[in-house]
């Protein structure tokens, strides 16, 4: 048997909205199991994210501090945003996060990882992206507000980021997954073995 998560689609007999967020709502539904029980689940319906690890060519990673008030902790982070646009293009948004929380822009794009950040709780799934032959971009500076406005920006040499998440001291889910993967890539096939930047995205589909 392949080792490969599959679709499926239990019967829902009921469905809520209990809460409707700004960007975010939550629902409720009434599932029913495989012993024929009907049991009510609850979870966060997200519009989806992409995530950027920017790679420069002296093997740094670009990343960002911000404050997350879930948490209560200042993260370091890779760049991220939201699909805010149904059906949008993950690669587009995914340069338009670059150049906005860092000013830079990216020649070289590949599909790093696809994520679901907490498939028992939320829907929310996120496409990591990898880019590389970095500059900086054109025009001015995208104004920034809210937590962004906080953010501090550094290049990390991506071992360095490996070891604060090996000794617990890094905990963003994307740059988690984003540099371990990065290194797993990097001592494999090499990053240009990896998916196309416009490979298909069953989780969140998309018009090229």
């Amino acid at each position: 048997m392949a080792i490969k998560d599959t679709p499926e689609h239990w019967q829902v007999t009921a469905t809520a909205t209990p809460f409707q967020g700004n960007k975010t709502s939550v629902r409720t539904d009434d599932v029913i199991m495989p012993d024929g029980r009907v049991v009510k689940r609850d979870y966060q319906v997200h519009p989806g994210s992409v995530a950027v690890l920017a790679l420069d060519a002296e093997g740094r990673v670009l990343v960002l501090r911000q404050y997350r008030h879930p948490v209560r902790q200042r993260l370091w982070e890779i760049p991220a945003g939201l699909l805010d646009v149904p059906g949008e293009n993950p690669l587009h948004a995914a340069q338009r996060e670059l150049y906005e929380e860092a000013h830079v822009k990216a020649e070289d794009w590949r599909v790093l990882t696809d994520v679901y950040t907490t498939p028992g709780g939320c829907d929310e799934a996120v496409r990591i992206f990898l880019a590389r032959e970095l500059s900086e971009a054109d025009g001015e500076r995208f104004e920034v507000s809210e937590e962004e406005a906080d953010m501090e920006l550094a290049r990390v040499p991506l071992e360095e980021l490996v070891r604060g998440v090996l000794a617990g001291e890094l905990h963003n889910t994307c740059l988690v997954v984003g540099v371990l993967s990065a290194v797993a890539a990097r001592g494999g096939d090499g990053f240009d073995a990896l998916r196309p930047a416009e490979a298909p995205w069953p989780a969140r589909p998309f018009e090229a």
